[in-house]
């Protein structure tokens, strides 16, 4: 039990000290403002409504599933004709 808490202690100083050199380098302030940005610019941003988005992923789900099939009957159509040619 007294190991773990050695290892517990030895994490914290570890992470202390990176946080330390992080903030006396500027990266600190660099991260915070760079998320600062990243927020005010997704607040630009127009989200869909939910009923938008259900359809636009029901359009999706159609599409690919017409995708799937399509690519399955050429492939059984090509396989149809290599097998007569061979």
């Amino acid at each position: 039990m007294n190991q773990f808490y050695i290892q517990l202690l030895v994490w914290v100083v570890a992470v202390g000290v990176a946080f330390a050199i992080l903030w006396k380098n500027g990266y600190l302030a660099r991260l915070s403002a760079y998320v600062s940005e990243t927020r005010d610019e997704l607040r630009k941003c127009t989200w869909p409504t939910r009923d938008e988005l259900l359809q636009s992923t029901l359009l999706i789900a159609v599409v690919m599933g017409s995708l799937g099939v399509f690519t399955m009957a050429v492939d059984f159509v090509v396989l149809y004709l290599v097998k007569k040619l061979v």
